[in-house]
């Protein structure tokens, strides 16, 4: 196995653990992540958002699959179940991970995914109908900034 790909296991291992910790670890000190909802953070933004995500999940279930890497670049498959904490909705979230490598560890993180798909699960009916749309799109991001932000406030 690449020892790239045993970073990206350990990162997921970590994760499933809710070990923000070790997942930071597997991460270069210049790392840059986006997804969807936070889109674009840098360094300090991606430890913050990962230690908030570990802290508050309660019923986080992950599993990850098909890591492929290779000296500079990996994906991974991997599948978050959790229940939505402003609805109470369960939530199953497949996503398709894109890494970059420096310097034996993580420079770049994209997580590709569904957003309409999230917000059906999460927000229901009003997901479904409205899911699509830039204005609910923009509220779910802007929410995730706020609750980042006021995380690292507080920490």
């Amino acid at each position: 196995m690449h020892p790239h790909q045993q970073l990206v296991e350990k990162f997921y291992t970590c994760f499933g653990r809710r070990d923000w910790q070790g997942m930071i670890a597997c991460y270069h000190p210049s790392v840059f992540f986006y997804d969807p909802v936070f889109e674009n953070l840098e360094a300090p933004e991606v430890k913050a958002m990962w230690e908030m995500l570990c802290r508050n999940e309660t019923d986080l279930s992950l599993t990850f699959s098909n890591i492929e890497a290779d000296d500079e670049y990996g994906t991974c498959t991997w599948t978050a179940t959790y229940t939505f904490s402003k609805t109470g909705r369960k939530v199953v979230n497949v996503i398709k991970a894109h890494f970059k490598f420096h310097e034996n560890s993580i420079i770049e993180h994209m997580d590709a995914f569904d957003l309409w798909k999230w917000s059906r699960q999460a927000l229901g009916v009003q997901g479904l109908l409205l899911g699509w749309s830039p204005v609910v799109q923009n509220k779910i991001r802007a929410m995730a900034k706020r609750n980042l932000e006021k995380f690292m406030k507080a920490g």
